[in-house]
Parts: structure tokens; C-alpha cells; sequence
């Protein structure tokens, strides 16, 4: 048997990697000349950047896709101290560490939450997230087969408590009693392009992977997660097409024949996996745009607008991950959400990997990856846009960490929401596909296969179960249960 997968995204490559493990010839073909989609990696002058992800949870699941490999391949990470540093616009810097107990004392000691509130609530979103993910996370929701009844009712009879029908925020503000700590649990629903006044308090299970768990840093950045699956992908005999863009996926009467590639023309193949964001697969590939528009028309997740600054000098006020807060955060979320314009004063991410990784950045330099969310494009003035968003970064940041930071800039580039839907083909812009802005989002999410295309199956940020490298890893598990049921005769006799 045959497989096209397309695009080389992790969920692309988790998915290669696993069935060609099966015994399957597995092709990837990329429409762009390098691998990894969101995940790759850039030198700009003397500094190394990671292009996309940043924040790195469960590096288990890498571990455990590794071990498909027929020889053992390291993958080095460090666990990091603190989960963020957090600086908000009156001045108050909080850097929270790792750990249940050390989020605890920090939050109850720098600003004034009660500490048995605090810890009750992480150790209850611990206890959410065991229950959930073995039934809605790292299976698929739309095969029978795949549920385990009895976890699936224990689930169920707990998810009223996991605040379901709450929104993040009221749940936050019913949890907390100071605004920035509620600001700072609402933050995490931008993990998967949402809005924490719209999406439901029972996505506050992120928490538990950010400030129980904690983040990690792969030993060469986020580019090495990519580099680690092409190791294992070759290993097992994954062929690879750079430079190769799939125009159609070809079918007859609801029967997958393959694909057609463009200068490459049509190809034969048993089982084709779409890791392109499904909204796309549907209107470019496959030519349904009516069953586009009727059953993926849902809130899309939001844009990121990120400039990649090579700084002259070390700021020790910094680490691995920061925040700069906006003053009005609910605010800056209806400007994202509702009329798709930049907030004047918008929350600011910074990462630098060179706090870790000494190479990425010269001796008395850092590489900052600056990021704002930003709204899909909408056919905004993205040249006016960005011009009067750098000035108030420059601000913001200068106020900040009380400097001059425009003078400490030696190189810089950025990218938007057009260059993100160009170069990745997320529907204008958006990052993860649709958001997760409804108490029912999750059922919304398109299946990791195809109701009526016997072969045809989907991995990736856009589908079951949703947007972060974690989910976008056990899309690819999901997939490969799939095609051993639907093709469980074929892979007997080979």
C-alpha cells in the first residue's frame, strides 16, 4: 500500500513516521523547499530563530514517536525553571515558576491569592486533564469504536465541574480574586487562537501542562522536535518532495484514486493524509467549497504578527518566555474577535531561546521573537498596520524593561497574517484553523477521517483534537488507528 501525506507539519510528519511503521510506502510532499512547516528554523546575520511554535508541552509524546524507529534516536530537552515572567502595565513583574506548590506560594505571595484556592484549583485541572485526554484527546469522537465507555461516562458525569458552561474568564474570576491572576490563567486560551471571555473554562486544563508540568526547551531549539521525526521518518523509509505543491486530491464516485502534483501530474496512491488546513483541503483540493462554507464555517482562531529582533545586548530582566500584558485585556480580545482590528496596546510575547541555547545568538546578544496576536486578514492595511504596531511594541517594551530598545535592534524581520496563509495555507491567516470560542468547539472540529472517501484521512493543528503540537501529535496517532481499521485485511496479507 501507498501513502501521499500532505505537508510536513508535525502532525504531517508524526503521521509518515507512524505508517510507515505500518509497512506502508509513505510519501510527504511540501509545497515549500524546506521541511517542518510552522516548525523550521532561520539565521539572520550572527541569530538562530525558531519560524514558529515556541512553547514545548509533553515532550513524551516525541519520545514515544521516536521509539517507532528502528535505531534510537536522541532527543535532548531541558525542563525549564519558570513557565513565564509576566510584566504588567502598573509596573508589577511576577516570574512564576514550575510546580504545583511553588505556583502556589508565588501567586499567594506576590499577589494575595488565597493559597488553598490556588492549589485546589491546579490540582484540579490536573485531575480534568487525566480524565479527558484519554477520551477526547488521543482518540477520535467520530468512530464508536474508539470510546471507552466507562472513561467516557466518568468524563461526561465530571465535565459540569469542569466549567463547560462557563467561560474561561467567569471561571477564572470566580477562582481568583486579583486581576492579574485571572489575567494570567486567561492568557493560556491563546494557545489554540481563542478568546478566554468566549471560549469554555474546561480548556483551563492548559494550566495544568504550563504551570503543573511546565514547559521544556529541545536541545537546539524547537526546530530540533522537527529534525528528531525526519530522523526517524528516513530511517523507516519515508520519501520526501520539497518544493512539490499538491493541487488536487483525486477521487471518482467517492473512491480515492490519489494525487495530482504540480509538474508532476497525477500519482496513485491508497491513502492520502491532508496535514493542509481542512478548510483549504476541502475548497483547493478536493473542490467543495459549498461543504466548506456549510460545515467548517465556525469563528476562525486568530493570526500572530511576529518580528524577529537580533538584540546587541542581554537583558537579564528576561527569560526563556515573557509576557507584557495590555491594560485592557478584554478589550484587546474584541478588537481580535469582533471588528479583526490591532489593539493600540496589545499583549506582547517574547522568546529567547539564546537564554538557554548560548548559539543562537551572539556572546552579548539575544534573539527575541516578539509576537502579538493579531486577526485574520480580513483585507486590512497590513503595511499601515504593522508600521503603527512596531512603534507601540517599541514603546511598550521600552517602558517595560526602562530602555532604549530600538538603538539594541541590529537585524530584523517579521511575518503577518498574509505571509502565514501564503506560506503555511492557513485560511487567512489563522493559525489553528477554527477556534475554540463555544461550549461545543471541540464536537465542531472536523474528523480525523473522511465519512464518505474510503482512504482519505486529515492530521494537523486544524482537526480533532485541535491546535498545539501535543494535539497535532495525537492527530497523527488517531490517523494511524484509523487506516489499521478501515484497511485491517490489506495490512493482514502484506
Amino acid at each position: 500500500m501507498k501513502a501521499a501525506i500532505i505537508g510536513s507539519g508535525i502532525g504531517g510528519l508524526s503521521t509518515a513516521v507512524r505508517l510507515a511503521k505500518l509497512g506502508l510506502e509513505v510519501h510527504v510532499f511540501e509545497a515549500n523547499p524546506f521541511l517542518g512547516g510552522k516548525i523550521n528554523s532561520f539565521w539572520q546575520g550572527d541569530f538562530r530563530f525558531d519560524a514558529g511554535p515556541s512553547v514545548f508541552t509533553e515532550p513524551e509524546l516525541v519520545e514515544e514517536l521516536l521509539l517507532l524507529s528502528p535505531e534510537k534516536i536522541p532527543f535532548a530537552y531541558e525542563r525549564l525553571e519558570e513557565s513565564c515572567r509576566y510584566f504588567f502595565n502598573d509596573g508589577t513583574k511576577l516570574n512564576l515558576p514550575v510546580g504545583t506548590e511553588k505556583v502556589t506560594e508565588s501567586l499567594s505571595s506576590e499577589l494575595g491569592e488565597n493559597p488553598r484556592q490556588v492549589r485546589s484549583f491546579l490540582k484540579r485541572m490536573e485531575e480534568n486533564y487525566k480524565v479527558l485526554n484519554p477520551v477526547f484527546i488521543e482518540v477520535s469522537l467520530h468512530r464508536l469504536r474508539h470510546w471507552n465507555w466507562k472513561n467516557f461516562w466518568h468524563a461526561i458525569a465530571r465535565i459540569p465541574g469542569m466549567g463547560l458552561l462557563k467561560t474561561m474568564n467567569r471561571m477564572n474570576v470566580q477562582s481568583f480574586k486579583n486581576p492579574k491572576t485571572v489575567q494570567i490563567f486567561n492568557r493560556l486560551a491563546t494557545y489554540n487562537g481563542s478568546s478566554p471571555y468566549k471560549t469554555p473554562g474546561l480548556l483551563n486544563i492548559i494550566s495544568h501542562l504550563e504551570m503543573n508540568e511546565g514547559p521544556a526547551l529541545p536541545k537546539g531549539g524547537m526546530v530540533a522536535i522537527t529534525e528528531s521525526v525526519l530522523k526517524a521518518a528516513r530511517m523507516l523509509g519515508v520519501q520526501f518532495h520539497t518544493s512539490s505543491k499538491v493541487v488536487e486530491i483525486i477521487q471518482d464516485r467517492n473512491k480515492l484514486k490519489g494525487i495530482r502534483v504540480e509538474n508532476k501530474g497525477e500519482l496513485d496512491f491508497d491513502v492520502v493524509v491532508s496535514n493542509m488546513d481542512v478548510h483549504f483541503t476541502y475548497e483547493k483540493l478536493l473542490g467543495n467549497k459549498e461543504f466548506a462554507q456549510r460545515r467548517l464555517n465556525h469563528e476562525k482562531s486568530s493570526s500572530a504578527v511576529v518580528f524577529y529582533w537580533g538584540i546587541s545586548r542581554k537583558f537579564d530582566q528576561l527569560g526563556v518566555h515573557n509576557i507584557l500584558f495590555s491594560a485592557n485585556y478584554e478589550e484587546e480580545f474584541r478588537q481580535l474577535f469582533d471588528t479583526k482590528t490591532m489593539c493600540q496596546d496589545p499583549t506582547i510575547y517574547i522568546h529567547i531561546t539564546s537564554k538557554i541555547e548560548k548559539e543562537d545568538a551572539p556572546e552579548n546578544g539575544e534573539n527575541w521573537f516578539v509576537m502579538v496576536n493579531a486577526p485574520i486578514d480580513v483585507g486590512q492595511d497590513w503595511e499601515k498596520e504593522i508600521e503603527i504596531l512596531r512603534k507601540n511594541l517599541v514603546s511598550k517594551i521600552n517602558r517595560a524593561l526602562h530602555t532604549d530598545i530600538e538603538k539594541f535592534i541590529v537585524n530584523e524581520s517579521h511575518t503577518e497574517p498574509r505571509i502565514i496563509e501564503a506560506k503555511y495555507f492557513g485560511k487567512q491567516g489563522s493559525i489553528y484553523g477554527n477556534a475554540s470560542n463555544h461550549r461545543n468547539a471541540a464536537f465542531y472540529r472536523h474528523p480525523n477521517f473522511s465519512k464518505t472517501i474510503k482512504g482519505l484521512y486529515f492530521a494537523g493543528v486544524t482537526v480533532h483534537p485541535g491546535g498545539g503540537i501535543p494535539l497535532a501529535l495525537n492527530s497523527a496517532k488517531i490517523v494511524e488507528r484509523c487506516v489499521k481499521e478501515d484497511f485491517s485485511m490489506e495490512l493482514i496479507a502484506k
